[in-house]
């Protein structure tokens, strides 16, 4: 239900919703609604399995690039520059899998913001249901310490105030208000007279009625995102990946000129040879993964 409820007065988002702010939803339409529009929940599509997660990481080029270097430089008897690629392929991939696993666990601390239990009116009386169950047109009341259940439309507010830091950043609670808001584009910050999934009330007490559940809430939107991005490789990622494949072309163009001209100019041929592998290592920039995994880690 994509509506800019902010830009409507309360009494029209009632009816729109075809609701009553005395007497709330019947059963009926409830249940009708929950079929309708499904259990008010974040849907977690499933994450990736900790050894995907790692296979990932160990299998990206710069990381098989500097797997190569590490070898050849082991089989030059370059011991101390071997050892030191190595460490830098370690901890490339582990903070590379710390970050991804993170981030896996990022839907997980969403659903943690949950309601389990909630006051709404049903057939015109006041009943705690469980916040699964609510629908939009749903009519819920909140006061101090109640976590908002649901996206809602503000009716009623006597001193509300709600801690939206987990939706919006901000950390001074808001005033909540029952007053029209004419800007469709406002920011959700904001938005006034709406309440969101996630967030809390931290004093006063109001009643609203619910305009979005689940995955079209605010929150939900944000799982999405969350999911789509954790299902694909990031910019940076590809950009990487990018970068190594060219690096490793280079150096299989830079060895094979160092060895061309080596033979040409009268070299021993297994002397150049060695020498184009060493040529061929010396173009991998072996600190950038290490580099760019400590910056991004560090934030």
């Amino acid at each position: 239900m994509t509506q800019h409820w902010h830009t409507q007065p309360a009494a029209a988002v009632l009816q729109r919703l075809k609701s009553s702010a005395e007497d709330g939803l019947t059963t009926a339409e409830a249940a009708q609604r929950l079929a309708q529009y499904g259990v008010n929940e974040l849907i977690d599509k499933g994450g990736k399995h900790p050894l995907r997660l790692l296979w990932e990481q160990i299998s990206s080029t710069m990381v098989l690039i500097l797997i190569v270097a590490t070898a050849v430089s082991a089989f030059l008897g370059k011991a101390t520059e071997a050892a030191a690629i190595g460490a830098i392929v370690v901890l490339f991939v582990i903070l590379g899998f710390v970050q991804e696993f993170r981030a896996e666990k990022a839907m997980a601390a969403l659903k943690q913001l949950a309601v389990p239990l909630v006051r709404a009116r049903r057939d015109g009386k006041l009943q705690e249901i469980s916040a699964r169950d609510l629908v939009p047109g749903d009519v819920v009341l909140l006061e101090a310490g109640n976590a908002i259940p649901a996206d809602a439309r503000v009716i009623e507010a006597a001193n509300l105030r709600v801690q939206e830091a987990a939706l919006t950043g901000e950390s001074e609670a808001v005033e909540k208000e029952t007053a029209v808001f004419a800007r469709p584009d406002l920011p959700l910050g904001d938005r006034r007279n709406m309440l969101y999934m996630g967030t809390n009330v931290s004093y006063g007490r109001g009643t609203a009625v619910v305009t979005a559940t689940g995955m079209e809430t605010e929150l939900g939107k944000i799982a999405t995102l969350i999911q789509s991005v954790a299902e694909g490789q990031t910019l940076l990622q590809k950009q990487l990946d990018r970068v190594g494949q060219i690096l490793a072309i280079a150096g299989v163009v830079v060895a094979a000129l160092v060895l061309l001209i080596g033979v040409l100019s009268g070299e021993a041929l297994d002397e150049m040879f060695l020498t184009a592998i060493s040529v061929a290592v010396a173009v991998i920039p072996e600190g950038l993964p290490a580099v760019v995994t400590i910056t991004l880690a560090l934030g």
